[in-house]
């Protein structure tokens, strides 16, 4: 299944892509840390210690210390899915964090990232 190979990445692998799209649109490593923290309550030693770890992105997601309840603001389509529509509360998340991103690569300010 599609979903259970997502879940089983290494975040370690992943976070540099992240990082990768926000700085190609001219963001930087310490947005991305801004909206990853945001998200999963994760302080910028824990979400170090995460990647170091080599977690996977389930681990990531079941370990964040607590998933930001503005959250559920976060509304549109990411690889062809309504986020809030999305059932498996995981990939629900996955898919948050990917919004984000794209949003922070995208130029919006982060305050309207950020839901505040």
């Amino acid at each position: 299944m599609a979903n259970e190979r997502i879940f089983k990445m290494a975040f370690s692998r992943i976070y540099p892509l992240l990082v990768q799209k926000a700085e190609r649109k001219g963001r930087t490593k310490a947005e991305v840390d801004t909206v990853i923290c945001w998200l999963t309550g994760y302080d910028e030693v824990g979400l170090k210690e995460q990647i170091d770890k080599n977690v996977d992105y389930e681990a990531f997601f079941n370990q964040a210390p607590l998933i930001n309840p503005n959250a559920s603001k976060i509304k549109g389509v990411i690889c062809g899915y309504r986020v809030e529509e999305i059932e498996d509360p995981l990939m629900q998340k996955i898919r948050w964090l990917d919004k984000l991103v794209d949003e922070l690569a995208k130029g919006k300010p982060m305050e309207k990232i950020l839901r505040s």
